[in-house]
């Protein structure tokens, strides 16, 4: 495991950069998620106007004005921000038991660097309206592409997905939020997709609204966006070991060195029973011979990791510890468990191959969004089937809350499908 660039780096490179111990693994591949998604969502608002499914709006701005007093600021601020923490951490960083993400939620900077990156940031922006400065400021009318406001799309993307994920999983684990409510909002671990798709879809929604876009236009072009952000983005939960993994795979125990190896059924209980006080911890509310578990060899022709891994030194410190390891991430799990990120990863980019090779067969507004749905929810209630997470009781059945999400997407996206494609054979008949 990679909790951080610093780690990925030395092992595969060889090469140590202190600097690169801020940047987490899994953060790092959700901003290549958003890049990836941002270009795709260009290509097919692109598309869709070229066809004319998409229009563009006038707007009214005015140029030639000096920059504003919050303009000045709100630069300032961002600059002091970025100056405060950036150099304090690429100076703190050489420590090995240095902790960017705590460090990153606490009052230590460095005040120097924090007033000259305002300045310097202040002045770049009072410079660069200066030059467009004009004797007397005047209107224009613009016209502005649904294209141009990906980068706006993105931002709130980022931004309500965010605070959704986080929202939703504390929901999830509301004993854990109460127990450490500052740790759980601040923490960069723990998130729950589903939370961000559905806050990060309202702001869209009017944001769209807002500047006109045709949203069921909108939504078709987000579909296989959505679904390479998302294979993209697990890739980022299999490199740190961020917690989201399978049930125990019972054919298999880790050994104190970090390795796997075959167990037959009393090795594992012994290796249970050995390690009660972490399992009833992290599987609070559940007895010992109630853990999920299957036992599952892998074939010879596939790696073992596939079926069983034991995420060492993952970026939660979960597990027990790593004979001979020193340092923040030292810990692996007893009991290998399924790669469940690596799945979605796999089925993601699937899905996105399926998705952007149906869309220019697709004519009908909505239709093409309705089949994601289906598709996710398919995809997410039958991995569920072998993740760890905590259940509900409802009615004697026992779901996660993200079986209950997907199974809901899928029936969403099912009623979608069959409406928009009878809404547009019955307006092509009273056309005919």
């Amino acid at each position: 495991m990679y909790p951080n660039l610093y780690y990925a780096f030395k092992d595969i490179f060889g090469i140590e950069l202190s600097g690169l111990r801020f940047v987490n693994s899994f953060g790092f591949f959700v901003a290549l998620a958003f890049l990836a998604g941002a270009y795709i969502l260009t290509l097919e608002m692109k598309r869709k106007e070229r066809g004319g499914l998409m229009q563009a709006k006038e707007e009214k701005i005015t140029v030639g004005e000096t920059a504003q007093p919050v303009d000045l600021f709100l630069n300032f601020f961002l600059g002091f921000l970025l100056g405060y923490k950036l150099i304090c951490l690429f100076l703190m960083g050489k420590d090995e038991h240095f902790d960017p993400q705590a460090f990153i939620f606490s009052a230590r900077g460095n005040l120097t660097a924090g007033l000259l990156a305002g300045l310097f940031f202040a002045g770049m922006k009072y410079w660069e309206k200066y030059k467009q400065k004009l004797s007397k400021p005047e209107d224009r009318i613009i016209r502005i592409w649904p294209h141009d406001r990906v980068g706006d799309l993105v931002v709130f993307a980022a931004i309500f997905g965010f605070l959704g994920a986080k929202l939703f999983h504390n929901f999830e684990n509301w004993n854990d939020f109460v127990r450490n409510p500052i740790e759980a909002l601040l923490s960069f671990s723990g998130l729950t997709f589903y939370g961000g798709l559905i806050c990060a879809g309202l702001a869209i929604f009017f944001y769209a609204r807002r500047n006109k876009i045709g949203f069921r236009h909108l939504c078709d072009t987000m579909a296989p966006t959505l679904m390479l952000a998302y294979a993209i983005g697990r890739i980022g939960c299999q490199v740190s070991g961020d917690g989201d993994w399978g049930i125990m795979n019972s054919a298999y125990v880790s050994t104190p060195q970090g390795t796997v190896v075959r167990a037959d059924s009393s090795t594992f209980r012994q290796q249970i029973e050995s390690n009660a006080s972490f399992y009833q911890q992290a599987f609070r509310g559940s007895s010992i011979s109630d853990l999920h578990h299957t036992d599952l060899v892998a074939p010879s022709f596939i790696p073992r990791w596939l079926v069983a891994y034991n995420f060492p030194h993952n970026v939660i410190n979960e597990g027990v510890p790593i004979k001979g390891c020193e340092g923040l991430y030292c810990s692996q799990l007893p009991v290998p468990v399924f790669p469940t990120a690596f799945y979605e990863t796999l089925a993601g980019l699937a899905l996105f191959a399926f998705l952007w090779a149906i869309r220019k067969k697709i004519t009908v507004p909505g239709v093409m969004f309705s089949v994601y749905l289906m598709v996710n929810g398919l995809e997410r209630f039958f991995i569920e089937k072998i993740r760890v997470n905590n259940k509900y009781s409802i009615f004697g059945f026992h779901p996660t809350q993200a079986e209950i999400i997907s199974f809901g997407l899928f029936l969403t996206g099912l009623f979608l499908f069959i409406y928009l494609r009878s809404k547009a054979k019955n307006a092509t008949v009273k056309a005919g």
